[in-house]
């Protein structure tokens, strides 16, 4: 048996704000360790529960953030910056799941540091239904046929995931006050949580379906301002919907969808005056 973790930071126990997620605050260090212990309890349920190999994946900023001498001596780590397919890199149809740790609400939502990828994202869209780096993530892992068991993060990135994918395992490491403020397990706590929700979801994988992503998606994205519209368009194949900020791209299939928001929001970021 074969499992696949995704690893996000913004999800994770106790942090609350930026200074916790960016490299070059304060809390980032700190946070690096929490970190890597939730991925460990994760990943260490897993081994118990009888897997044979666990792959993790970086998946926060440039996705060098786990801490690989502290990680489970058995996992297998993806980490670095760029992937073609960023926070589900590697994922394919050997995998019997994936959960998704560390994760959060998406753009324009409550929840703790909600956002989709980039901050200058307001909504990302599949055939107009709005969707944020879990659900893309989420389709992605259902093009391979691998359903998302768990989700793992504070309760409004756990209310996002049971409303996309039906009987999947949610564990709620920290509640929403605000975008920047949470009231959170202890490390400790969550740690118990963690290796209990990941049993569970093991346990009960013959229940979740993988999520079917559509055939020919339409990708649009709408961005906080015009310049950062203008930058993504620059992309062959994209267009901007007049009198709005939203770039469309008409996709083969979800994989040509996916590339085609990393390309625009790293173009997006390229604005400079907002």
């Amino acid at each position: 048996m074969k499992l696949y973790i995704s690893v996000d930071m913004e999800g994770i126990t106790g942090l609350a704000d930026y200074t916790h997620v960016d490299s070059f605050k304060h809390n980032y260090e700190r946070s690096r360790k929490i970190m890597t212990e939730e991925a460990n309890h994760v990943i260490s349920a897993a081994f118990d529960l009888g897997c044979a190999e666990v792959v993790v994946n970086d998946s926060h900023s440039k996705m060098n953030n786990l801490l690989i001498e502290n990680l489970h001596p058995e996992a297998q780590v993806i980490v670095g910056d760029v992937k073609p397919f960023s926070m589900v890199q590697a994922l394919d149809s050997s995998f019997v799941g994936a959960i998704f740790v560390g994760y959060h609400a998406r753009a324009s939502m409550k929840g703790a540091m909600s956002h989709s990828m980039i901050f200058g994202v307001r909504n990302m869209y599949i055939n107009d239904v709005a969707i944020g780096e879990m659900g893309l993530n989420a389709y992605v892992a259902g093009y391979h046929g691998v359903p998302v068991l768990m989700v793992a993060g504070d309760d409004r990135a756990a209310l996002e995931a049971e409303q996309l994918i039906p009987n999947v395992t949610t564990a709620i490491v920290k509640e929403t006050i605000t975008r920047s403020a949470v009231k959170s397990l202890t490390p400790a706590k969550a740690g118990e949580l963690l290796r209990e929700k990941t049993a569970e979801a093991l346990k009960n994988r013959d229940l979740v379906k993988p999520l079917t992503p559509p055939d020919n998606p339409l990708l649009r994205i709408e961005f906080a301002n015009y310049g950062q519209a203008e930058w993504a368009a620059l992309m062959p194949g994209t267009e901007i919907e007049e009198n709005t900020t939203i770039v469309r791209y008409q996709a083969k299939d979800i994989l040509e969808a996916y590339k085609a928001m990393l390309v625009m929001v790293e173009l997006a970021m390229r604005t400079s005056f907002c």
